[in-house]
C-alpha cells in the first residue's frame, strides 16, 4: 500500500472507499507491516475540501501511528487479539451476533459469499466472519471487474447483512477496552466510516 493509496481524500469516491476497506482489512488482520506503518506515518491528513467527514478521525489515526512505535503497536495487537485461548477482544461477527463463534451467522455468511462466487483461502486459519475478511469482500464488491457482482446493489445487500449489524459493536468494545491505544483510534475511524457507508446506502433505497 503506497502513500498515494493512503491519501484517501485525494482519490475519487469509489476508489477511496475500496482503499479504506483494504486498509481496514490489513490493520485488523495483523499488526501493520513495516511498509504500511511507514506509509501511515507520512500519509496526507488534510482533505481537499473543507468538511470532509472522515478527515478528523483519519488525522487521529495517522497521529496515532506517528506517536507510537511499530513494536508497541504490534504488542498491542497481540495483547488484544492474540494469545493462546480466548483473546481479550474478538474480531469475528458470530461472537457479536450470537455470543458464540462458528454459529448460524457464519453459515449465512458462507452462503452469501458462495453466491458471490467467492471462496475462503483454505490456507488461512480465520473463518469468513473475521472483520478483515468482510472488509476484503466489500473492497472486491466496490473495485471488482465483474459488474454482475461488483455493483452498488450487491454492496448494499452484503453490508446490511454482514457488516452493519455487528462491526459498530466491535468498534465500541475496542474503544472501551483499557488495553487499546492505537486500535482504539482505528476503531473510532472504522465506526465513522461504517456510519458514512450506512448513510450512503440508505440514500439508495
Amino acid at each position: 500500500m503506497t502513500q498515494a493509496q493512503l491519501a484517501i481524500s485525494t482519490l475519487d469516491e469509489e476508489t477511496a472507499r475500496a482503499e479504506v476497506y483494504g486498509l481496514l482489512a490489513a490493520l485488523y488482520y495483523a499488526a501493520p507491516s513495516a511498509e504500511l506503518y511507514q506509509n501511515l506515518r507520512v500519509a496526507v491528513t488534510e482533505a481537499p475540501a473543507a468538511g470532509a467527514l472522515l478527515e478528523s478521525s483519519w488525522g487521529d489515526l495517522v497521529a496515532a501511528a506517528r506517536d507510537q512505535s511499530l513494536a508497541k503497536i504490534s504488542e498491542e495487537y497481540d495483547a488484544l487479539f492474540g494469545g493462546v485461548g480466548k483473546p481479550e477482544l474478538y474480531l469475528f461477527g458470530s461472537h457479536y451476533l450470537s455470543g458464540f463463534l462458528n454459529e448460524k451467522p457464519l453459515a449465512a455468511l458462507r452462503t452469501d459469499i458462495s453466491a458471490l462466487g467467492l471462496a475462503r483461502d483454505e490456507t488461512l486459519p480465520e473463518t469468513e466472519d473475521h472483520v478483515a475478511y468482510l472488509c476484503e469482500v466489500m473492497r472486491y464488491l466496490i473495485a471488482g471487474d465483474d459488474v454482475e457482482v461488483a455493483n452498488l446493489t450487491r454492496q448494499r445487500e452484503f453490508f446490511a447483512r454482514h457488516v452493519q449489524p455487528w462491526v459498530p459493536m466491535m468498534c465500541e468494545a475496542l474503544m472501551n477496552h483499557p488495553k487499546a491505544g492505537f486500535y482504539r483510534t482505528l476503531a473510532a475511524f472504522t465506526q465513522i466510516f461504517i456510519s458514512i457507508e450506512a448513510q450512503g446506502f440508505d440514500m439508495l433505497v
